[in-house]
């Protein structure tokens, strides 16, 4: 069996406290960092385009992503689809994403009990999906640290949970 190869992109996989070592260097050399964070299961064209126009409001883009325990704890047994170590490689894959933090603790806790504290990006990013910003649950979080808010508009019909039912019905 042959062995698996090194690739260049899980080097941008980091443990939350690599990435907070990450964050403090490119802090200190000036770069703007920005924040997203999310389940991204399925990785699909409407996470694509959030990523890239996340990317385009500083100069670094670290990713936080739920844990598969996280996930299944939010929503039920049957996710995530994809496993948390592959979702870290697709992501890191992209080019618009610098790096990707796996998240700890559980749904209830991330992002604003573990992930942004430890970056403190500049700039976190959410969908407006998820209503006015004073309403996003990294909102608290975000306040005390600073940390400037960014939303960027839903694309109709890209939804994960959409594509998931959709693939329900089809079978």
């Amino acid at each position: 069996m042959p062995e698996l190869v090194h690739h260049w992109r899980y080097d941008k996989i980091l443990p939350l406290a690599d990435a907070a070592k990450k964050s403090e260097e490119l802090r200190a050399a000036g770069k703007i960092i920005v924040t997203v964070n999310g389940s991204f299961d399925l990785l699909q064209a409407g996470h694509l385009d959030f990523l890239e126009e996340a990317k385009q409001q500083g100069d670094v883009l670290i990713v936080g992503i739920n844990t598969d325990e996280s996930i299944r704890d939010k929503k039920g047994p049957t996710r995530p689809i994809v496993p948390q170590d592959n979702r870290a490689a697709l992501l890191a894959a992209l080019i618009c994403v610098d790096y990707v933090a796996i998240m700890e603790g559980s749904y209830s806790d991330e992002p604003h009990g573990s992930f942004l504290p430890a970056v403190k990006s500049h700039i976190h990013v959410n969908g407006e999906e998820y209503g006015p910003v004073e309403g996003w649950v990294e909102w608290p979080v975000m306040e005390k640290l600073g940390i400037k808010p960014y939303q960027v508009k839903r694309r109709p019909n890209l939804s994960t949970t959409e594509i998931i039912e959709k693939i329900k019905k089809s079978s």
